[in-house]
Parts: C-alpha cells; sequence; structure tokens
C-alpha cells in the first residue's frame, strides 16, 4: 500500500475517471482528478502529486501538449507521468516518450500494470 501518495488523474471520460479513482483509492492512494489539459496543469502545479496519469485526448489542452509543458515546469519536471490513451498507433507511442512520458499504456489497460507500473514510477 501508498499511504498518503497523491496520484493525478488527468481524464475527461466520467465513468472511466471514476472506476480508476477507485481503484487506486482502493490500493492505498490519494487521488486528484482534472478533466481538461488546462486545470491539469493547475492541479500539478499547485497540489504537487507523486505521479500523473493522464489521458491524450482532453478538452482543451490535449494531453501531449500538457506533458510537454509539466516536464518544462520546474515544480513538475520530475513527477513521474503515465499516460493512458486509447492512442494505440506507433506515432502516438513515440510522440508520448518525446514529450516526456515516463510509461504509455493504452485502453483498455491491465489493472495489474498500471498497479505494477505505479508502484515503480513512485518508488524511484
Amino acid at each position: 500500500m501508498q499511504h498518503g501518495k497523491k496520484i493525478l488523474i488527468v481524464e475527461d471520460e466520467p465513468d472511466f475517471k471514476g472506476a480508476l479513482r477507485m481503484r487506486l483509492e482502493a490500493n492505498g492512494y490519494d487521488v486528484i482528478e482534472a478533466a481538461d489539459g488546462v486545470s491539469g496543469l493547475d492541479a500539478a502545479v499547485h497540489q504537487h502529486p507523486d505521479l500523473i496519469i493522464l489521458d491524450v485526448m482532453l478538452p482543451v489542452m490535449d494531453g501531449f501538449k500538457l506533458a510537454r509543458l509539466l516536464k518544462l515546469d520546474l515544480k513538475c519536471e520530475n513527477i513521474p507521468l503515465i499516460m493512458l490513451t486509447a492512442m494505440a498507433r506507433e506515432s502516438d507511442l513515440k510522440m508520448g516518450v518525446t514529450v516526456g512520458a515516463d510509461a504509455y499504456l493504452t485502453k483498455p489497460y491491465q489493472p495489474q500494470q498500471l498497479l505494477d507500473t505505479i508502484s515503480v514510477l513512485i518508488s524511484q
């Protein structure tokens, strides 16, 4: 269990976000939510999460741009970033790595793989 570790979920689909929140909370994480790229950036800067799970297809600002801004921000540059998205092309994965994602997982995702990835990234 990772009590006290804070994860920011930036996801616009309420049902998916809610299910992900429940899974993370059941595993001892505290969860912050944002529904678009701009509010995600604001939450990351002001709430200092231990890890960010980020969708790519978001309103206002897409996940690739948000990831790039986070990695350029001195307050956020060292926060591990997992892109969790339906965008599964090789070019999408390459873009995710280019903008600074520490991991790139596609939907539908394997819950244990996500939890293992979080555990590795949070403990570094």
